[in-house]
């Protein structure tokens, strides 16, 4: 069973959040891959489908961001699976706006939804990245990704979920590198300073 987990806040006022830009990548894969309706399991809404015959688990924890491994090991313990096969999606601020990236391993970089997954899975998952940029100034990065999208930056974002949820056959046969160089083909995104932020 592969696990898509994509991290965020469960209450409506953080529905357009940077930091919620997790739970739109699992939207989007639902969309376009036809998942089941979204329904209450492991501390989290999820969805069952297939992506390329992969039988494939959508998980939006509602634990809050920063708990998002209680959910996450939740379901990797009923499926009695292996950390390699969940993938969490989560916004990244030390890339720019709209770029992606695929790791797997690792530190958390500061991102205490990263930090709460490695508590209760380990380190051995695969991060997608999703590139929300930084607003500049350390002591404003939890204002910064607890605040909606700017209306201008709407098309990166609609084009980005797009192509992480066309491209997501790669993902569901572990194809990372591919999975990434197909979302990057699909939205194509500059590869600025993450610091310098859309208006």
């Amino acid at each position: 069973m592969l696990i898509l987990a994509g991290l965020g806040n469960p209450e409506a006022k953080y529905q357009g959040n940077r930091h919620n830009v997790g739970f739109m990548a699992m939207d989007a894969i639902a969309r376009r891959h036809g998942f089941t309706a979204a329904k209450k399991r492991f501390s989290s809404l999820t969805a069952e489908g297939e992506i390329d015959g992969v039988k494939t688990l959508l998980l939006k924890p509602q634990t809050y961001y920063n708990d998002s491994g209680l959910a996450i090991g939740a379901a990797l313990k009923f499926y009695k699976g292996e950390p390699a096969e969940v993938v969490v999606f989560h916004d990244e601020i030390d890339l720019a706006p709209g770029r992606f990236r695929m790791k797997a391993g690792g530190g958390a970089a500061g991102n205490n939804g990263v930090r709460s997954t490695t508590a209760h899975i380990g380190d051995g998952f695969r991060r997608a990245r999703i590139g929300v940029g930084h607003p500049g100034d350390k002591a404003m990065v939890q204002h910064y990704v607890l605040s909606d999208f700017h209306k201008s930056e709407g098309p990166w974002v609609e084009a980005l979920l797009t192509a992480l949820a066309d491209a997501a056959p790669f993902l569901a046969t572990g194809e990372d590198e591919r999975y990434q160089a197909e979302v990057l083909r699909l939205a194509p995104a500059e590869k600025a300073d993450p610091k310098k932020r859309a208006e």
